[in-house]
């Protein structure tokens, strides 16, 4: 077992509303850790507030406005403390044929799903970086390994974080600083339901695929196999390792989906191997 540290840590969590982000902060918060949770309205960061007064901090942020990122990020550490934990929870999902979804909507999706996770990385880095410690948490998907028709523009979005997290961490590695990427499969959140924004299907040839993708989607929403309070005791226990993963797959169809993707990639690249390796320049001969 990996050395841990289990002293109490000042957690920041975007997105802490609800789903993955509630259940982390209220989980945290059991632990004796102190959380600032960001939330988009007032009623919702003085409900945070209440939950463990003292502990639990509430405030209003929208990631995609990336000006009030530092200001708010350095308030909570001059009036909570240093920030030893961010997770990039906020996010939400975009459900849409890539022909059928507008640019805008791709726009809006990495808006939040990338721009506003990297804005917040950004905010907090100085200040760990000043430590030489501290830890993010990227959640990214499942979906930012393997892929499901209708989801391109989410896919999309959770791909490019999944590139950034992993650089990310070999860029601060030397300082102190851990990065993971989190890659849930299904729970039981909102994301297939409330959260999730659905194009309108405009092109017939689409619906053979996308109605029937479409309507199991919506009738697993809540009752997806996996438990948030769960996945929220797993990320907290990486933040307690030593040297925690870059990667951490949740749930048993998240291990089971990418691991058939990444045999399927190494069969594929067998099959193709020749004529992938053939494309050097052939020195010439005298």
């Amino acid at each position: 077992m990996p050395a841990s540290s289990t002293s109490p840590k000042i957690w920041f969590i975007t997105g802490a509303s609800s789903g993955f982000g509630r259940a982390l902060a209220q989980e945290a918060l059991a632990a004796g850790h102190r959380v600032v949770g960001t939330l988009r309205n007032e009623a919702a960061r003085a409900e945070f507030d209440a939950l463990q007064p003292g502990h639990s901090f509430g405030r209003l942020l929208d990631v995609t406005h990336e000006a009030e990122v530092p200001r708010v990020v350095a308030e909570v550490e001059a009036s909570v403390g240093p920030i030893d934990v961010l997770v990039n929870n906020a996010g939400y999902g975009h459900e849409g044929t890539v022909e059928e979804s507008s640019l805008d909507q791709l726009r809006q999706q990495f808006e939040v799903n990338v721009f506003g996770a990297v804005a917040v990385a950004r905010a907090v880095l100085p200040f760990m970086r000043a430590r030489r410690r501290g830890h993010i948490l990227n959640i990214t998907s499942m979906g930012g390994f393997v892929t499901f028709p209708g989801l391109g523009y989410y896919h999309g979005s959770k791909f490019a974080l999944e590139g950034i997290s992993e650089t990310l961490g070999k860029e601060v590695a030397s300082f102190g600083i851990h990065v993971t990427a989190v890659e849930p499969g299904g729970f039981r959140t909102d994301w297939a339901g409330r959260s999730m924004v659905r194009a309108p299907q405009t092109i017939d040839d689409y619906a053979p695929v996308m109605g029937p993708v479409r309507e199991r989607r919506l009738a697993r929403s809540g009752k997806q196999d996996g438990d948030p309070v769960k996945a929220a005791r797993a990320m907290i226990r990486i933040t307690e390792a030593a040297h925690p993963p870059a990667h951490l797959l949740l749930g048993p169809d998240a291990v089971k989906v990418v691991r058939e993707k990444l045999g399927a990639l190494q069969e594929e690249i067998k099959a193709w191997e020749a004529l992938s390796v053939s494309t050097d320049f052939t020195p010439a001969t005298a």
